[in-house]
C-alpha cells in the first residue's frame, strides 16, 4: 500500500499515521525525519541538501524528490510506504508522479482528513504542554490532572494567530492537491471529526 496523507495542522494525520503504519506494516516517512535522515547518513541527496542548508537557501524540490526516491527505495518500503508532509504543491505533486512512474511504482491512495477550521483552532489553541514530562494535554478534550496544572506551558505555535496563520498557508499552498488527486482518480475523502478509533474505522474502510 502506498499511500500519502494529505490534511490541515491538527487535523490529527500523527496519530492515525501512527495506526495505519501498524496495521499495513510500512513505514511512515515524513520530510523532516527523511531530511534528518538523509543529512545525517551523508547520502548524496541529503549532502546536496546540507549544502543548500549551510548557505540559507531552500531545499529544491528536485533534491526533496530524490531524496523521497532514495527513501522509498529501501527495503522496509518495499511493500508500501505512508508519505507524510510531501507533496505540499501540484508542482512537487507533478514531480513526485513523474519519479514514481521513472521507477515503475505508482500510488494507491491518497487520503485526505477533513477537519473543520474552526474545530482545529480549537483544537491547538486548547493544548497544553508539561515542560517536565513533554506530556501534551488539551483544556477541554484531555485536562490535565490538577496537581501539573500550574506547571503547564502555552507554546507559541498553539495560539490562535499561528494556528490561523498556518491555516491559510495549508490552503493556498497545499489544499490544490485536492483536485489534482481527485483528477488522478486517488483521493480518498476522510472525516476527522470524532474519537480516533471511529476516524481510523473510516480510514480502514475507504482503503477497502
Amino acid at each position: 500500500m502506498r499511500m500519502i496523507f494529505i490534511g490541515p495542522p491538527g487535523a490529527g494525520k500523527g496519530t492515525q499515521a501512527a495506526r495505519l503504519v501498524e496495521r499495513y506494516a510500512i513505514p511512515h516517512i515524513s520530510t523532516g525525519d527523511m531530511f534528518r535522515a538523509a543529512v545525517k547518513a551523508g547520502t548524496p541527496m541529503g549532502k546536496a541538501a546540507a549544502e543548500c542548508m549551510n548557505k540559507g537557501e531552500l531545499v529544491g524540490d528536485d533534491i526533496v524528490i530524490g531524496m523521497v526516491r532514495e527513501r522509498i527505495a529501501q527495503d522496509d518500503a518495499k511493500d508500501g510506504f505512508l508519505l507524510d508532509g510531501f507533496p505540499r504543491t501540484v508542482p512537487q505533486a507533478e514531480a513526485l508522479k513523474s519519479a514514481l512512474v521513472t521507477d515503475g511504482l505508482s500510488l494507491d491512495a491518497v487520503l485526505l482528513l477533513e477537519v473543520p477550521d474552526q474545530l482545529i483552532v480549537d483544537r491547538i489553541t486548547g493544548r497544553r504542554s508539561d515542560p517536565e514530562t513533554g506530556a501534551i494535554y488539551h483544556l477541554t478534550f484531555s485536562p490535565p490532572p490538577a496537581e501539573v496544572a500550574d506547571r503547564l506551558v502555552h507554546r507559541k505555535d498553539d495560539t490562535e494567530e499561528a494556528c490561523r496563520s498556518r491555516l491559510d498557508a495549508y490552503h493556498s499552498q497545499t489544499a490544490p492537491l485536492v483536485p489534482f488527486y481527485e483528477a488522478e482518480g486517488l483521493l480518498k475523502r476522510v472525516d476527522g471529526v470524532g474519537k480516533p478509533d471511529d476516524v481510523t474505522g473510516r480510514i480502514v474502510t475507504v482503503l477497502g
